[in-house]
C-alpha cells in the first residue's frame, strides 16, 4: 500500500460522494409474506420519493405491482405505515393522491378504486375473508378542530361501503382477526399518551359488520403493541409492564411473558402495520430483540418460554425499525443490516437453518469496507452520574492522514423522536463525513429506545435539558479521550433532533456550529399548530399545556437567541404539516437580524423527512460547505456555494 496523503481533517479526497449516497437507493418496508409469494413496499428516492410496492415469486422473479402514476402510502397519523395488504392474488392499497383503498392483481395491470371517502384515510388493514371485508385504522377529516380516529370496515361486496366498528377512543392501531374469523383484537389509547406511554388491547366479538362485548386484556398504564393471534387462536401482544417490551400470551383470561429478559422485542410505534415477532409455524415464534443497541434474531418456544438466538451465516446487528418482521409456513421475512451492510430484505427459511436469502438490497453499494468507519459503542457519565449510550465513528481513510499535532472536527448527532433510537447499520450519510476526517458521535441520549422503560422515561419533563446535557458530555467524553478538536465541535439534527440541536445551541457555549433539518424552535407553536398524532406529546416531554406555558417559552430556542453566538444552518421543507416551516422561517429571521452568520435552504415538495434524491444530496454537500467555512478546510470536491448571512 502506497504511503498516505497528509491533509488537513475535512479535506480528504473520498469515494463516497452524494451521488453514490442516493444512486439506486431505496427504503425498504411494509411487508407481507403470503404461502410461497413475498411483498414488500420500496420508497425510491429517484422517482421523487414515490412509494411502490414489489413482488417476488416462487421462482425468485421480481415484479413491481402498481404502476409509476400511483403511490402506495397512507398518512394516517402522518407518519403513516401499513399502506397495503394482499389477499389471494388481490392487492389492497392506499394511494397517497387521494387516500382511497385501490385494488389490482398481484401479477399489476390497472388499479380500480375501491372506497369513495374523500375526507376518510385508510390504515394498517386485516383481511376479514369470511365476510368479504377488510378491516382498517380510519382517520376522518371531517372535523376541523382534528381528524377522528376509529376501526372501519370497508364492504367489498357493496361498493366499499364503510361501516364504523369502533370509535371513542383519540387513537387506534393494529386490528387482528382470530383465525377462525369470529374475534377482533386491536389496540388503542388517548390523549395525552403517545403509543409508548399508555394504550390498550382490546378484543371483541366480530358479527358481519358490528363488534360485540368488547374486553380490556391488557392496559393498566403500560404500552401494549403487535396483538398477533397464533394459528390455534391464542392472543399474543407486546407490552412494557416489566419494564421492558416483551412478548406476552393471553390464555384463559391470564397474561404471561414468554420473553422475561431485559430487552426490547419492538420499537417506539411512530408507524403502522410494524411487527417484531410472527409465527413461523403453529408453535413457534420468530422473533427480534434490541440489547443495548445491537439486535439479534431468535427462535421462541412459547410453551418453554426457551429462547434460541438464530446463527445465520450474516452479520446482522439491526432490524429495520420501519419493516420489522414477518412469518408464516416455516419462512420469516425481515429487513437486516450491520455496520459492514446496509440495510437488506431477507428470508429466512426453517428448511434450511443457518442459511438466508437476500431478496433486495437498499442500496447498490459499490464501496470497499476499508472505507468504512465502523460504529464504536461508548457510555459515559452525564447529569446526576446517569450513564449515557452512543456510537462513535472516528475518521477513516485508506489514503490520507491528517498532519501531526491535530485533531479531527466532531459532529454529533441528536436523533428524531425524541423517543426513538439511532442506527448501528452502515450508512452512508455518516461515511461521507467520516471519510473526510470528521468524527461523529451518534447519541442515544436519555429518553432513547432501546435501553429499557426507565431509560426511555428519563426524558419525560426534561426534553430540552437532559438530551442537551447527553449531547455536550458526549462531546467533553470525547475531548477528555484526546480523540477530537474541542474548537471544531458542530452539532446535527433533524425533528426533534432539530430541537436538541437548537437548544444545545442556544442553551451552552460548547459548540462551535450547528444545522437543523426541519428542526422545532419554538415549543408553544409545536403544542398549539402540530397534527393530532403529536399535539399532547409535550404533556410529557415538558410539561401540561397552557397550564405549565412557562416551561415552553423558557425551553424554546427561539426565545434565546440573544445567547446562541455560533453559526448556524437550517433546511425545510414547505410542505412539512408536523414542524410547519415557520418554525425555520422565525429562527433564520431572529438570527439574521442579530448578525449571527446563518444560512436557510428551503425545499418545495418535501414533506416531514426529504425524500427526493437531489434534495437529500443538495443539503449534505451544503452542510459540508458551510462547516467548511466554520473550521477553515478547503473541500476536495468542488460544491456549490451556499449563501451565508453575516458571515
Amino acid at each position: 500500500m502506497s504511503e498516505k496523503k497528509i491533509a488537513p481533517y475535512g479535506s480528504w479526497e473520498s469515494p463516497i460522494t452524494t451521488e453514490s449516497i442516493v444512486s439506486d437507493s431505496i427504503s425498504i418496508g411494509d411487508l407481507f409474506i403470503s404461502n410461497e409469494s413475498i411483498f414488500w413496499q420500496e420508497m425510491r428516492p429517484a422517482e421523487g420519493g414515490r412509494c411502490t410496492i414489489m413482488y417476488q415469486t416462487s421462482d425468485g422473479s421480481k415484479h413491481e405491482i402498481i404502476p409509476k402514476s400511483y403511490n402506495a402510502r397512507t398518512l394516517v397519523h402522518e407518519y403513516g405505515g401499513g399502506s397495503y395488504l394482499v389477499h389471494s392474488d388481490e392487492v389492497y392499497f392506499s394511494n397517497f393522491s387521494n387516500q382511497q383503498i385501490h385494488k389490482t392483481s398481484s401479477t399489476g395491470g390497472n388499479p380500480t378504486q375501491i372506497t369513495n371517502e374523500p375526507l376518510l384515510r385508510f390504515a394498517d388493514g386485516a383481511m376479514d375473508a369470511k365476510r368479504q371485508q377488510i378491516i382498517y385504522v380510519g382517520e376522518n377529516h371531517d372535523n376541523k378542530d382534528e381528524p377522528v380516529n376509529c376501526i372501519v370496515s370497508v364492504d367489498l361486496q357493496n361498493d366499499g361501503e364503510v361501516t364504523i366498528l369502533a370509535s371513542g377512543a383519540d387513537f387506534y392501531s393494529s386490528p387482528v382477526i382470530s383465525p377462525d374469523g369470529r374475534k377482533l383484537a386491536w389496540v388503542q389509547w388517548n390523549h395525552p399518551n403517545m403509543p409508548w406511554d399508555s394504550t390498550e388491547l382490546y378484543v371483541a366479538d366480530l358479527r358481519h359488520s358490528e363488534l360485540h362485548n368488547p374486553q380490556k386484556i391488557a392496559g393498566d398504564g403500560e404500552s401494549v403493541c403487535q396483538p398477533l393471534w397464533s394459528p390455534n387462536g391464542i392472543l399474543h401482544y407486546i407490552s412494557d409492564l416489566c419494564g421492558w417490551w416483551n412478548i406476552y400470551r393471553h390464555t384463559s383470561g391470564e397474561s404471561y411473558n414468554l420473553t422475561p429478559i431485559d430487552a426490547e422485542f419492538t420499537v417506539a410505534q411512530w408507524g403502522l402495520g410494524t411487527r417484531f415477532y410472527g409465527f413461523i409455524n403453529d408453535d413457534q415464534i420468530i422473533c427480534s430483540y434490541n440489547s443495548l443497541g445491537f439486535w439479534k434474531t431468535a427462535l421462541l418456544d412459547p410453551i418453554s418460554f426457551e429462547l434460541f438466538d438464530l446463527k445465520l451465516d450474516v452479520d446482522i446487528t439491526e432490524i429495520n425499525k420501519f419493516s420489522g418482521l414477518k412469518a408464516c409456513n416455516g419462512r420469516a421475512l425481515f429487513v437486516g443490516g450491520s455496520p459492514d451492510n446496509s440495510f437488506a430484505l431477507f428470508i429466512y427459511d426453517m428448511k434450511s437453518p443457518g442459511k438466508h436469502q437476500i431478496v433486495q438490497e437498499s442500496a447498490k453499494n459499490m464501496i470497499e469496507a476499508i472505507h468504512f468507519s465502523k460504529p464504536q459503542p461508548v457510555k459515559y457519565v452525564t447529569t446526576n452520574t446517569q450513564e449515557c449510550h452512543a456510537f462513535y465513528y472516528p475518521p477513516n481513510n485508506v489514503n490520507y492522514k491528517a498532519p501531526e499535532a491535530t485533531k479531527p472536527p466532531l459532529v454529533i448527532l441528536s436523533h428524531g423522536g425524541p423517543t426513538g433510537a439511532t442506527s448501528n447499520t452502515l450508512n452512508l450519510g455518516i461515511q461521507y463525513w467520516t471519510s473526510r476526517g470528521f468524527a461523529i458521535l451518534d447519541v442515544n441520549y436519555r429518553g432513547s429506545t432501546g435501553y429499557g422503560t426507565e431509560y426511555r422515561k428519563a426524558l419525560n419533563g426534561n426534553w430540552g435539558i437532559s438530551d442537551v446535557d447527553d449531547c455536550v458530555n458526549g462531546g467533553n467524553y470525547l475531548v477528555s479521550e484526546g480523540l477530537v478538536d474541542p474548537e471544531k465541535i458542530a452539532i446535527r439534527g433533524g425533528s426533534a433532533g432539530g430541537f436538541t440541536t437548537l437548544a444545545c445551541l442556544a442553551f451552552t457555549d460548547f459548540f462551535a456550529a450547528g444545522a437543523s433539518y426541519y428542526g422545532v424552535s419554538d415549543l408553544t407553536a409545536l403544542a398549539e399548530e402540530t397534527h393530532k398524532f403529536e399535539s399532547r406529546y409535550l404533556d410529557s416531554m415538558v410539561g401540561k399545556y397552557p397550564e405549565e406555558r412557562q416551561k415552553y417559552l423558557d425551553r424554546s430556542p427561539i426565545n434565546h437567541t440573544e445567547n446562541l453566538s455560533c453559526p448556524v444552518i437550517l433546511f425545510q421543507g414547505l410542505e412539512d404539516k408536523i414542524v410547519l416551516p415557520n418554525q425555520s422561517q422565525k429562527m433564520y429571521a431572529s438570527l439574521k437580524a442579530k448578525g449571527i452568520p446563518v444560512s436557510y435552504l428551503e425545499f418545495e415538495e418535501e414533506q416531514h423527512g426529504f425524500r427526493k434524491s437531489e434534495n437529500i444530496q443538495r443539503a449534505l454537500e451544503a452542510e459540508f460547505y458551510f462547516y467548511s467555512h466554520v473550521f477553515g478546510f478547503k473541500p476536495f470536491d468542488p460544491i456549490e456555494a451556499v449563501q451565508i448571512d453575516n458571515k
